[in-house]
């Protein structure tokens, strides 16, 4: 990036943190980034104790201990626990993305989408692992993160009964059982249940790969790929065999392994 570019993305970048003196897009990242300084969170929910920076999160929380789902679609019916899952929905039904990125001008269904995005040009990382001390640019990075430590997957198919680290991968899922896919090629027609699915074939038509590893530079088309292949760097190996103790840096090398232990033949 040339000195020109640097100084127009800056300015883009337009509210200052008081205490680090760091520049963001908006007042609400600032707003979000300003906790960092902050720590703590001051909302515990009081079924599980589980603890929220924000009060609007917790009440979200709460609907999965209620199984209470309040928001409905009114095109198809389906009824969802948070406001935001519900517009994500939609978007599917009506193609809008009214948020924009004001540095590339990526489009989004969900504001919160578009507030994880913008920290990919800034290289912050204000979720923290508590356990080991990793940083993350998103929430779900931590989350997904956090269970190879727990072991919790708290969402659940209600048709199926498998369980889920992430509500969006729950929501994907849920999909192979009604057989909709939602998620159209606009180059080819071609549609998939999954949004990571049409991420992956979408690239075959233009060879595009977003997620770039900082320290060998490699790319990678989907960020759950790059987020497994940084394992390799630091040697990392979340993946430990219950059976024998043997640990591995990828789940797919795990899962193999486990079929000597049963003789299973994964591949039928």
């Amino acid at each position: 990036m040339n000195p020109q570019e640097v100084t127009k993305e800056s300015e883009k970048l337009s509210y200052q943190c008081d205490i680090c003196k760091k520049f963001l897009s908006s007042k609400g990242n600032l707003t979000i980034h300003k906790r960092i300084h902050a720590g703590g969170k001051q909302y515990h929910c009081d079924i599980c104790g589980k603890p929220f920076m924000v009060k609007s999160n917790l009440t979200r929380h709460k609907y999965i201990h209620s199984e209470e789902k309040p928001y409905f679609c009114d095109i198809c019916g389906k009824s969802f626990t948070q406001k935001d899952s519900l517009t994500y929905h939609k978007s599917i039904h009506t193609g809008e993305k009214p948020y924009h990125c004001n540095i590339c001008g990526k489009s989004f269904a969900v504001r919160g989408k578009l507030n994880s995005h913008e920290l990919t040009h800034t290289n912050e990382r204000p979720h923290q692992c508590d356990i080991c001390g990793k940083s993350f640019s998103h929430k779900s990075g931590l989350t997904y993160h956090k269970s190879l430590h727990t072991g919790e997957k708290p969402y659940h198919c209600d048709i199926c009964g498998k369980s889920f680290v992430i509500r969006s991968h729950l929501t994907s899922h849920e999909l192979t059982h009604t057989n909709e896919r939602p998620y159209q090629c606009d180059i080819c027609g071609k549609s998939f249940s999954q949004k990571s699915n049409l991420t992956t074939h979408k690239a075959i038509h233009t060879g595009e790969k977003p997620y770039h590893c900082d320290i060998c530079g490699k790319s990678f088309v989907q960020r759950q790929h790059l987020t497994t292949h940084e394992f390799t760097h630091n040697n990392e190996r979340p993946y430990q065999c219950d059976i024998c103790g043997k640990s591995f840096s990828q789940k797919c090398h795990f899962t193999h392994h486990k079929y000597t232990h049963t003789r299973e033949k994964p591949y039928n």
